[in-house]
């Protein structure tokens, strides 16, 4: 049986006005694929997100994840403090049209369904994937890992906040959640259920007992949760074949 190595395609791609770059990873063989544009946490693009791609390309995804600090370079956090500040001053419009363009480059590819892109991402990647399922056309799935819900105040480079824009939800939405993340309380996680509840959206919550933030990053061992990234993965890609079909 070949290894998920030799069965898969990789490669670097730029798309959109401004050569936003990312890597992609796909399986050989019939085409076209569903589609899945990928966020990664704060940090940005690192192995362990390029990994990540490839997982989910051997599950039978063309993978694009994102390089969201193509124009500056990855930032120097050397503690939270600094993780705070640069998400704070991270221009959530030009995210959102960085991830938009990273669609329409799925969509325009033959090896891609373009009735079947979604979207998944991690940390702030997942709380960006939230926004772009509620403002991205195209999308038809979004499974969002412990992505943050709500901003301290709102202003022109933060306009609004994910709970914000969750009345706006334009996909089915997977939330996946620590218990006991100190960075999101389960009581935004309770607002973001009633928000969608309210306007009848589609969507599913786990949140996971004895979990917090980063559960699912195996690079780092005061977070990694093996069983918790275990069963969250099998309800991802449950959640998106279901939709994708």
């Amino acid at each position: 049986m070949p290894s998920v190595a030799t069965s898969l395609e990789t490669g670097e791609l730029s798309f959109g006005r401004e050569d936003v770059r990312g890597y992609a990873a796909w399986p050989r063989g019939a085409h076209p694929r569903p589609g899945l544009v990928l966020v990664p946490d704060v940090r940005g693009l690192s192995e362990h997100y390029r990994d990540v791609a490839r997982r989910f390309a051997a599950e039978g995804f063309f993978t694009l994840a994102v390089d969201l600090y193509s124009r500056e370079g990855a930032p120097d956090l050397p503690d939270m403090a600094a993780v705070f500040r640069w998400m704070r001053a991270l221009p959530d419009r030009r995210v959102l049209a960085d991830l938009a363009a990273a669609v329409e480059c799925l969509a325009g590819r033959s090896e891609v369904r373009a009735d079947a892109i979604g979207i998944t991402g991690f940390c702030m990647g997942g709380q960006y994937a939230l926004m772009a399922a509620c403002t991205v056309e195209r999308l038809v799935a979004c499974v969002s890992w412990y992505g943050m819900l709500r901003y301290a105040e709102t202003d022109d480079v933060k306009p609004a906040s994910p709970l914000d824009l969750a009345p706006g939800l334009a996909c089915p939405y997977l939330g996946l959640f620590g218990a006991d993340d100190a960075i999101i309380p389960v009581a935004d996680v309770e607002a973001l259920r009633s928000a969608l509840v309210r306007e009848g959206k589609t969507f599913e919550f786990e949140v996971y007992p004895g979990a917090g933030h980063a559960f699912f990053n195996d690079t780092r061992p005061d977070a990694y949760r093996p069983e918790t990234a275990a069963d969250a993965w099998r309800r991802a890609l449950g959640f998106l074949r279901r939709h994708f079909r």
